[in-house]
């Protein structure tokens, strides 16, 4: 599965099998972002009781260049 088939935000389970750490770490990471209030740790969403993790987050923990270059293109399409 390439990063253009993901879904817009993936479950917690999803993110760790596409970064491939184990369940129990990506939901430590995503615990660690909500209480550091997003300074470190994996960014995620909560809608109710339910935990996603944006694709946006995982194109930018997988090739942080991509994600620069596509902000960077925002930037000059918002010029």
């Amino acid at each position: 599965m390439s990063i253009a088939d993901l879904p817009d935000f993936l479950t917690v389970e999803e993110t760790a099998a596409v970064l491939r750490i184990g369940r129990t770490s990506a939901y430590a990471e995503v615990r660690r972002w909500e209480t550091t209030h997003g300074r470190a740790g994996i960014a995620s969403v909560r809608f109710g009781r339910s935990v996603r993790v944006p694709k946006a987050v995982i194109v930018r923990l997988l090739d942080p260049d991509q994600a620069r270059r596509a902000d960077d293109e925002g930037a000059h399409d918002a010029a």
